[in-house]
């Protein structure tokens, strides 16, 4: 008979907390750790007990596999890195942790040399993305354009979110990037102020700290990577949601996080600008939905049904500007509620398309990405940004304002029934 070890619990525990860390990358490194850790043992009878009678004691001998059975299950590791044996564990759970994390720098350490030199021998710098929001088409995409940046500029990209829009979740996952050391850690924070000790904690660990499509304004962070400017995304928003509306009637705001800096920024220009341009139109409200565009359909029918005379809505972020199309079209209100946003073209060309939606602000959100890892290998590097750089062939002419310590990746696009296909996310 073949038994695993005994401390499993402890095992499963410490292997957990590992994972978190980011120490280990998924369940078949653990199990590598834990085979070098520990060998199975094997039971055999001895007496000659029979017809279900329980085997006297002293009558079962313990021992492991053979060496070359063992040899042949955990003697080496792909890519060519050998993985050192170890002996079998002691009862006592302090010596199963010591073997285990040796196991651990064993496995991890291999990895990183695989992976962490140029062709010249260089050390690559690891870069570390934290979005607000992981797996939603608008990170996503910015995730893609860094890949093709760091494949181009020799850097290890770390893309790494929590599956909500959570400011817990999102420093716990900062906290785990500074644990493992990256270079350059860049986040798009959720709630800035909250996040800023956090992000002073990667200062103080020798990490370059970045934002990049959310600003934390207060933190000690390096540079902006900025998508557009607060006045060309409100700007934009309201001229496109005033003309859908024929210049007058009402309308109203489903927005995201309500603590998120650059979505909050822009409402206050749409406030204020639109109250001195378009006097015949008047704000309704203001709503939160979070990243959720179910929650946004949700509130954007509650919005027309408590303001009969609602001509507009706005979804300010990329989960509520499909949500309040999509509300519209579900109430049968296309024609009579006009809506726009900021939306990726793949997620409202459907809505461009029937007339829920009218348009949508946005940006190349794949430059965005492609922006950012350059800038972090700028960074790290000790390279000064200029007033003008060219960063690539798509992006010629990236401006570096000092004061902010901002760079801008250009004008806003406006995204219609017509062009949505020129762009995949």
């Amino acid at each position: 008979m073949y038994a695993g070890p005994i401390e499993a619990t402890a095992y499963g525990n410490a292997l957990v907390q590992l994972g978190a860390l980011g120490e280990l990358s998924g369940l078949a490194q653990m199990r590598e750790v834990v085979r070098a850790s520990d060998r199975p043992r094997v039971t055999t009878p001895t007496g000659a007990a029979g017809g279900g009678e329980r085997y006297p004691p002293g009558s079962v001998s313990w021992y492991g596999p053979t060496r070359s059975s063992w040899d042949r299950g955990v003697g080496s590791m792909s890519g060519g890195c050998a993985m050192p044996r170890t002996t079998l564990l002691s009862r006592s759970v302090t010596v199963f942790t010591a073997v285990l994390l040796v196991g651990v720098v064993a496995l991890t350490g291999c990895s990183k040399k695989n992976t962490g030199a140029t062709a010249d021998g260089t050390r690559k710098i690891t870069v570390a993305f934290v979005p607000k929001l992981q797996g939603i088409p608008y990170f996503e995409a910015m995730n893609s354009g860094g890949k093709k940046a760091a494949a181009a500029r020799g850097v290890n990209w770390i893309y790494k979110g929590a599956t909500t829009a959570d400011p817990g979740a999102q420093t716990d996952i900062v906290k785990s990037l500074i644990q493992q050391k990256v270079d350059v850690l860049v986040v798009a924070p959720n709630d800035p102020d909250s996040l800023a000790p956090v992000l002073q904690d990667a200062k103080n660990a020798g990490i370059h700290v970045m934002t990049a499509d959310t600003d934390a304004p207060n933190s000690i962070r390096e540079v902006f990577v900025n998508q557009a400017t607060v006045d060309g995304i409100g700007m934009g928003l309201t001229d496109s949601m005033v003309k859908a509306m024929g210049g007058k009637g009402e309308y109203a705001i489903v927005s995201c996080g309500q603590t998120a800096a650059n979505l909050n920024s822009w409402i206050a220009v749409q406030q204020k600008y639109g109250a001195q341009k378009y006097p015949g139109v008047k704000l309704d409200g203001i709503v939160y939905a979070g990243e959720d565009q179910a929650k946004a359909v949700t509130m954007a029918k509650q919005l027309m049904a408590a303001h009969p005379n609602l001509t507009g809505l706005v979804g300010e972020c990329t989960s509520s500007a499909p949500g309040v199309a999509q509300a519209v079209r579900e109430a049968g209100k296309t024609g009579k509620v006009f809506t726009v946003g900021l939306g990726t073209p793949q997620a409202m060309k459907p809505y461009l398309q029937d007339g829920s939606s009218s348009s949508a602000i946005l940006w190349d959100v794949e430059n965005l990405g492609y922006l950012t890892v350059w800038a972090a290998k700028q960074v790290a590097d000790k390279k000064p940004f200029t007033t003008t750089n060219n960063v690539s062939g798509s992006l010629p002419a990236v401006q570096y304002f000092g004061d902010k310590k901002m760079l801008l990746l250009g004008d806003p696009l406006v995204i219609t029934k017509d062009n949505a296909d020129k762009y995949s996310y």
